[in-house]
Parts: structure tokens; C-alpha cells; sequence
């Protein structure tokens, strides 16, 4: 099991009022740092304002307008780093599978229990940083062979 990580700033994206208040308010005692969007749409806008502080995005499958299969596929397209694990009921199981193959970390059903929602989180988080460490050392190498 990965350790729980600090300060990991995620964006709760659901057209569920109540259920995003609920949700932000639990993970903010638990130290995340949350963001919240209400619609596929306005996720898409925050992640663009957010300066790449947004890690992992948890997005529900389901949504009016730009569905969360949509709204992955553009997360995936102009921020291919950032981690989402997607949201669904239990009709749209075959939606978070799709999602899945189009480059989702993973997917709860919902409601979800808080643990497994954190853990989630927390594996996602840090399967984005090991791959930043990555793509930094990696271009630290080409920066050193370019100088030599």
C-alpha cells in the first residue's frame, strides 16, 4: 500500500450539489486540498485556471451536458498527467469501464465509503508524482547531455 500523502490537491466535479458539499467538506478534514466544479464544463475551466496544482480529479460518470466520459477524454487530451478517478452508480458501470480504457486511474461506485474514496485518492496522487519525478529527471538527463 502506497503512503497517505499531504497536501494533495484534487477537484470534485459533480452536478449533485449536496453530495459535493458533503463529499468536500469530509476530505478537507482529512487535509485535502479541494476544488469543486459542478458541471464536465467548468471542471475543464478550473483545471486551465488552476496553474497544474490539481493532481487527481474525481468526476462523476454521469452529468447533463458534457458527460464525465467526455469531460475525461478532454481532461486526458490537455492535461494527459493529471489522475481522475470516476464516480458512478451502478447503471453506468460499463461507462466507468470505458472510461477506464480511455485513461482513467480507476472508479468507485457510488455512494462510495470515505476509505476507499482517500485511498483512491492517495494512489492516484501518487502515481502522478512518481511520474513527474520521471519526466523531471528525464529532462534533467537531456539538459546535462545537451551542456556536455
Amino acid at each position: 500500500m502506497n503512503p497517505l500523502l499531504s497536501d494533495i490537491n484534487l477537484l470534485l466535479v459533480d452536478d449533485e450539489v449536496s453530495f459535493v458539499d458533503t463529499i468536500t467538506k469530509r476530505l478537507k478534514k482529512r487535509n485535502f486540498n479541494v476544488q469543486t466544479a459542478y458541471s464536465g464544463l467548468e471542471a475543464i475551466q478550473k483545471l486551465e485556471e488552476s496553474d497544474d496544482a490539481t493532481e487527481v480529479v474525481v468526476l462523476d460518470v454521469k452529468m447533463p451536458g458534457m458527460d464525465g466520459i467526455e469531460t475525461l477524454s478532454e481532461i486526458k487530451r490537455k492535461f494527459p498527467l493529471k489522475e481522475v478517478i470516476m464516480l458512478t452508480g451502478h447503471a453506468t458501470v460499463s461507462s466507468a469501464i470505458e472510461g477506464m480504457k480511455k485513461g482513467a486511474f480507476d472508479y468507485l461506485l457510488k455512494p462510495c465509503e470515505m476509505s476507499d474514496l482517500v485511498e483512491k485518492v492517495n494512489q492516484a496522487a501518487n502515481k502522478k508524482r512518481a511520474h513527474e519525478s520521471k519526466v523531471i529527471e528525464a529532462r534533467m538527463k537531456e539538459f546535462m547531455r545537451n551542456r556536455a
